[in-house]
């Protein structure tokens, strides 16, 4: 805490700046876990900013592929990224599969002083595995906005509140965008950013189609279309997706839908809802 008055408050400050000084990020590796929205805006700001990028998301979006700039590489596995970079950003969601997906073992990996930064899910962090790493020097720092009593205390530890969200601006956006997924889901059948469904997107619906939601089983897929043609309809256009345990297929057939082909398509085991557009 620095406390003066009139010019004994600029000395102060300077005097206190040691307190703030780090390394420059200009020619350093940044090394990017998920590309989706938000990770592809990273990328490309720290690509700007004079950083060598490394992306890595096994599920990247074709979207999210044409956003990317050209100069980020992007590798085929974790422990690539993990190895060449100097500062790591993470994006993803909390699954079973991620959840503590950083700890020793993935800590070992790094390059010696690497720096972590955590604004997607505090889950994603071994808590006890990242103070170890940090008291030994195999980790300098970590940032992240899921703060504990034990990481207030490590003073190698940044914390701060969720600050993503917090401008006018953002709330309006949000609930802005909502509104548009809903209404393109009603009217057209697409998932977009679904917590337990994957992202299906056919378009606009100019005829006729059905979307079905359903467990992800074998054979699905087939029970589906062998109904569907078994009414004599053409199927003109076709998506199925997974995620997870859930699963979502979408027809867009030739002519008008008969009202009573939905009731038949529930009563196919293990599907969950049927929608005709």
């Amino acid at each position: 805490t620095l406390a003066g008055e009139g010019d004994a408050v600029g000395s102060l400050v300077e005097k206190g700046k040691s307190n703030f000084v780090g390394p420059e990020i200009e020619g350093k590796t940044l090394g990017i876990i998920g590309l989706g929205a938000i990770g592809v805006k990273v990328a490309n700001a720290a690509h700007h900013l004079g950083m060598d990028v490394i992306g890595y998301d096994p599920y990247m979006s074709v979207d999210a592929a044409w956003s990317l700039t050209r100069f980020a590489h992007r590798a085929t596995d974790l422990h690539t990224v993990l190895e060449q970079s100097d500062y790591i950003t993470v994006h993803v969601p909390a699954t079973p599969d991620t959840k503590g997906m950083f700890n020793s073992e993935a800590f070992a990996m790094m390059k010696k002083g690497a720096r972590l930064l955590n604004f997607s899910r505090g889950e994603l962090v071994d808590e006890t595995d990242v103070q170890t790493a940090l008291d030994n020097g195999e980790l300098a720092c970590y940032v992240t906005d899921f703060a504990s009593e034990a990481l207030l205390k490590n003073e190698k530890v940044i914390c701060m509140p969720h600050l993503g969200a917090s401008t006018p601006e953002s709330e309006e956006n949000c609930a802005v965008m909502a509104a548009k997924e809903i209404k393109d889901f009603l009217e057209n059948g697409n998932i977009t950013n679904s917590v337990n469904f994957p992202n299906c997107d056919m378009g606009i619906a100019t005829g006729a189609r059905i979307t079905v939601a359903h467990k992800n089983i074998p054979n699905m897929p087939k029970h589906i279309t062998d109904l569907v043609a078994g009414k004599g309809i053409n199927i003109e256009n076709m998506l199925n997706k997974s995620k997870g345990d859930n699963a979502y297929t979408m027809l867009d057939i030739a002519g008008k839908v008969d009202p009573a082909i939905q009731g038949e398509l529930e009563a196919i085991e293990g599907v969950l809802k049927v929608t005709l557009i």
